[in-house]
């Protein structure tokens, strides 16, 4: 069985609790579960959410193709998840804050779907299939890595709230057309 690990941080945000493969919603935030970890005082930002995105499969050949069997998971590392308490205390920031940061879940909860997609429908030869999956899996991550620092670029860390209610939207879009794509296959 081949095995890839392939570690994603991102500022604000999460803990070590794997997506369930139903695929059925994102992990929903909240300060006491997922913020375990020590702050990072030289950090500009408030928070900082660590993520992993993992990915296994067995394959066998069938009429000279291969076929995968793929395991496919999403974890936040509570212990190097982390907020600086003393910089939210006001309540408002505490939510818009939290609400962003479940904008970074959301987007890697896209990840999983989209992966979980695009690596199992996929036809894979004989003689190259483990680089093929690998470059699958590594264009996946570089596109949600991307799309993670423009979200946070843009909504400057959740502090422009009209771009991050265009993010949400986006994000929103996203989400419910993977979904609709990953049960469409299904049928």
């Amino acid at each position: 069985m081949k095995k890839l690990i392939i570690p994603i941080l991102f500022l604000l945000a999460l803990p070590c609790t794997a997506f369930k493969q139903e695929f059925t919603e994102p992990v929903q935030l909240d300060w006491e579960t997922y913020f375990k970890g020590k702050a990072d005082v030289r950090s500009p930002f408030f928070a900082l959410t660590a993520m992993t995105w993992k990915y296994s499969y067995a394959s066998t050949t069938y009429r000279n193709r291969v076929v995968i069997n793929l395991k496919n998971e999403i974890s936040i590392d509570k212990d190097r998840s982390w907020v600086k308490w003393d910089r939210i205390k006001d309540p408002e920031t505490r939510a818009n804050l939290l609400h962003h940061e479940q904008g970074h879940v959301n987007i890697q909860y896209i990840l999983l779907l989209e992966a979980d997609r695009v690596l199992k429908n996929r036809n894979y030869s004989i003689k190259n299939y483990k680089t093929q999956i690998s470059d699958l899996a590594n264009q996946i991550s570089d596109f949600f890595d991307t799309m993670q620092k423009n979200y946070d670029e843009e909504t400057e860390h959740g502090s422009n709230h009209k771009m991050q209610g265009r993010w949400d939207v986006i994000i929103q879009d996203k989400m419910n057309e993977s979904k609709a794509a990953l049960a469409e296959l299904k049928k």
